[in-house]
């Protein structure tokens, strides 16, 4: 019996670590994404909700924020830039804050938002549950999702803070090659930014 049990462990670690991605120990590139649904969002300045199934782009791009990261803020107006950018590509930007902090949550998004004049949707999951799903762990982090909604390319925007010093647009080009039918060359990176914080369950 013991044996048994013993073999059953050792299955069940390899499954998980079959499928957990390079930096990412949750989910990996190829992996349906996790449900969103009946988040509150503000966009354009009104509270409205967002659902990934109501989604008719053919790329989403998911990225896990917190208003008081100074990481995020760093990469508040190229975030704007890429949402102007493709918003007439047939991708769509969502920005989700998981963080339990006042200023995180939306009436801090709806500040955010208005003073950053943010151009993407930006919702807010108090559960942490879709945090947890995608396997978050800094803000901003990002997730690029196919027309099937797999997950095609997770982890950094690009590889600098300093947008003057950027080298690689890791972001850009999964795009660029999901909307030219191809498969990104680089399809994950270490995620950079501030720590999210869970509350323990």
């Amino acid at each position: 019996m013991r044996k048994v049990l013993l073999s059953l462990a050792v299955v069940s670690l390899v499954a998980v670590s079959a499928f957990a991605g390079k930096f990412n120990k949750v989910i990996s590139v190829g992996d349906k994404a996790p449900v969103i649904s009946g988040l509150s969002a503000v966009q354009n300045g009104e509270e409205t909700s967002f659902s990934l199934s109501d989604v008719k782009d053919d790329v989403v791009v998911v990225v896990f924020l917190a208003n008081h990261c100074p990481v995020v803020k760093a990469y508040e107006d190229r975030l704007i830039e890429f949402t102007t950018a493709y918003k007439d590509k047939g991708v769509k930007v969502v920005g989700i804050s998981v963080s339990l902090q006042d200023q995180d949550k939306i009436p801090g998004i709806k500040e955010y938002t208005k003073e950053h004049k943010s151009n993407y949707i930006y919702a807010y999951d108090e559960t942490q549950a879709v945090g947890k799903a995608y396997g978050a762990t800094n803000t901003p982090q990002f997730f690029v999702l196919d027309k099937e909604r797999k997950i095609r390319y997770t982890g950094t925007l690009d590889d600098n803070q300093t947008e003057g010093s950027v080298k690689k647009t890791y972001l850009k080009d999964a795009v660029d090659a999901l909307l030219s039918g191809k498969t990104p060359e680089i399809d994950e990176t270490r995620p950079q930014g501030c720590g999210i914080s869970y509350k323990r369950s």
